[in-house]
């Protein structure tokens, strides 16, 4: 049986790239990092130890510094196409790109009751991610958006149930109807669009998934996750599918009773691992086809 290369990809993985913005007294930042991953004729550098068709990816990373500003970097989706489609127009052995990028969240510091113009602190909430792929030349180039974030660390301290479960011998667990539900949430999603408000689709979206989780009286994670997702659907026209991943990050009643101390669902051991961890997709049933968009490259979609 012969032996033949198979798929391949190389690029550049996790460049921290800073942008300020210094138009106007009052400083703008976007901290990203960036990952640049390219397919197309490489088989002589793997067969043959023949760099001639190949980027460095060194140079990668030149390009994704500087594009943050020849292009801007306003928006990490209208970034990600930008650089991806550079790439593939303009590298001629390259025919597709992928871009990834996770951009880190700063607030102003308040300084006399008022947003200070040029400081900040790193926000703890969560990460912000695109990962955007494109493929081809011309008229038959096509691109695929995913938005997303991750680790959207959130709680609710009762609306929660989680009850008629399965049960075998090796079952301890027992039935609830008044439990803490928390998580820490990564959620993607696939556009059917290119061109949109990308930082108000982004509130948009979020804004949805965070009451969404709020107003679900919980029967199970699951549940809340589908109708997380399907809320998004139901509000975004432009979305195709949401997928989410959550951790069941498990709070259990702490046993105060060798104390003589009645715990009457107030302490709780808040468990790091192992946990559960649920995941869920949620689509149009005529959504277009996904193509390589989830094609992952570092992991981060």
């Amino acid at each position: 049986m012969a032996i033949i290369l198979g798929s391949n990809r190389y690029g550049k993985a996790e460049n921290r790239i800073v942008r300020i913005y210094r138009d106007t007294p009052r400083h703008e930042i976007h901290d990203v990092s960036v990952s640049t991953a390219l397919r197309g004729d490489f088989a002589a550098a793997h067969l043959a130890g023949d760099q001639s068709q190949v980027l460095p990816t060194d140079t990668q990373k030149q390009t994704a510094y500087s594009f943050a500003k020849e292009k801007g970097l306003l928006s990490i989706e209208s970034y990600a196409l930008t650089l991806a489609t550079h790439f593939v127009d303009h590298i001629e052995p390259v025919h597709s790109a992928r871009v990834e990028v996770e951009e880190f969240a700063w607030e102003r510091v308040d300084l006399d009751g008022s947003p200070h113009d040029h400081t900040w602190v790193r926000r703890g909430q969560e990460t912000r991610t695109a990962a955007v792929t494109v493929d081809g030349i011309g008229d038959h180039q096509r691109c695929w958006v995913i938005g997303g974030l991750k680790d959207l660390t959130i709680l609710k301290s009762t609306g929660s149930e989680f009850t008629g479960f399965m049960q075998d011998p090796y079952t301890l667990l027992q039935p609830t109807n008044d439990r803490v539900m928390a998580t820490s949430l990564t959620a993607a999603w696939r556009f059917t669009v290119t061109d949109l408000d990308w930082e108000a689709t982004y509130a948009q979206i979020t804004g949805i998934l965070i009451s969404q989780f709020a107003r679900v009286h919980s029967l199970a994670l699951q549940q809340t996750l589908y109708e997380m997702g399907k809320a998004v659907l139901e509000e975004c026209s432009f979305i195709a599918e949401v997928r989410l991943s959550a951790p069941n990050k498990h709070h259990f009643l702490y046993d105060l009773s060798p104390f003589g101390v009645e715990n009457t669902n107030e302490v709780f051991h808040a468990s790091d691992r192992p946990y559960g961890l649920i995941q869920t997709t949620v689509l149009h049933d005529d959504a277009p086809d996904a193509g390589p968009a989830w094609d992952s490259y570092t992991g981060l979609v």
